[in-house]
């Protein structure tokens, strides 16, 4: 790392030593291969001014703002994963087989793939946990007839006070205040299924390129049910067409940030990805820097977004993929 530093300070451009001082501490993103330039979807900020608080929809395009295409140096993990946790950038991938291949049965995916996350988020997370509640999956394929489609947006999926609804949603109300006041994090676990992830990859930004002003809080909307079940798992249906642009028949039963676009983010992606790898990506942590509990250096969040990879062949499949949302509570 010594090493690293010193050609550091002879090669590092101008523009780098403009950066916030967070982004100046990215000794290693300058010894990685620079792998390609694509797209990166922002939300605008001038799209929403005066229309109140933005929202989007959990199941399709439908948003109140819009989004705007920066061109974007994007980096591969590969041969590095080893420089990188949940701690210090917001995000790790690990090799770690799963028993389940297709992920096509829901019963098979609650019963016997979630106790396999949790075993292995209890082993490769560092600190002592003492409680892991899975509270949610999606399973995205592009794929015209799938309800759930690769997301292109640079975003978050929760912000700090939707992690603590989720707390509050999913546990006992008195075990839920306890174990508020002590450290918790959502982990998103992401896999590819079937076939490397070649199409549509995942690109993630390293929290230390982040600063708070980034985010901006958006309310997600899902639909209204009237069978009086909170689980959505499972029963993701394809919008309707005729008011993907209305908020007619949604409800916000969630939040997410957007994230503003910055010359400083630095993205990542694990090239050609694995379904024997997973990608560990921080939604929040209460114990990240600024947060109630804040620990200096410590990362509170991954903004992360699916992008077109230029490099991708044309015969390459569609990407199919599963994520499960994790609330994690430390001792």
């Amino acid at each position: 790392m010594k090493r690293i530093a010193r050609q550091l300070a002879i090669n590092t451009p101008k523009s780098i030593t403009k950066l916030p001082r967070t982004s100046q501490r990215l000794l290693h993103s300058q010894s990685l291969p620079k792998m390609t330039t694509a797209t990166f979807k922002y939300i605008d900020p001038a799209s929403y001014e005066g229309k109140g608080k933005p929202w989007g929809k959990v199941d399709g395009p439908g948003k109140s703002f819009t989004l705007k295409d920066y061109q974007k140096t994007v980096t591969s993990l590969r041969g590095h994963e080893s420089e990188f946790s949940t701690e210090n950038s917001g995000f790790a991938v690990y090799n770690s087989p799963a028993r389940e291949k297709v992920f096509t049965d829901e019963s098979a995916i609650r019963n016997g793939y979630y106790p396999e996350v949790e075993a292995m988020l209890k082993e490769r997370l560092p600190g002592k946990i003492k409680k892991v509640v899975i509270f949610d999956h999606t399973i995205r394929r592009r794929d015209k007839n799938s309800p759930r489609q690769p997301v292109q947006q640079v975003h978050v999926d929760q912000t700090p006070g939707a992690a603590a609804a989720r707390v509050r949603r999913h546990l006992p109300a008195e075990e839920a205040e306890e174990l508020l006041k002590g450290r918790y994090s959502i982990i998103n676990v992401w896999r590819p299924i079937e076939n490397p992830a070649t199409d549509f990859p995942l690109a993630v930004i390293d929290w230390r390129s982040t600063a708070p002003s980034d985010f901006i809080a958006v309310d997600l909307l899902y639909p209204k049910r009237t069978d009086n079940d909170d689980d959505d798992r499972g029963k993701e249906v394809l919008p309707d067409e005729k008011t993907i642009w209305s908020r007619e028949g949604y409800e916000a039963k969630g939040e997410t940030f957007a994230v503003a676009p910055s010359e400083g983010h630095r993205f990542f992606y694990m090239k050609d990805m694995t379904p024997e790898e997973v990608m560990l990506l921080k939604c929040f942590d209460s114990a990240g820097e600024g947060e109630s509990l804040g620990k200096k250096g410590l990362a509170v969040r991954t903004p992360h977004t699916a992008f077109v990879d230029p490099k991708t062949p044309e015969s390459a499949p569609g990407r199919q993929s599963i994520e499960v949302r994790c609330l994690v509570f430390y001792e």
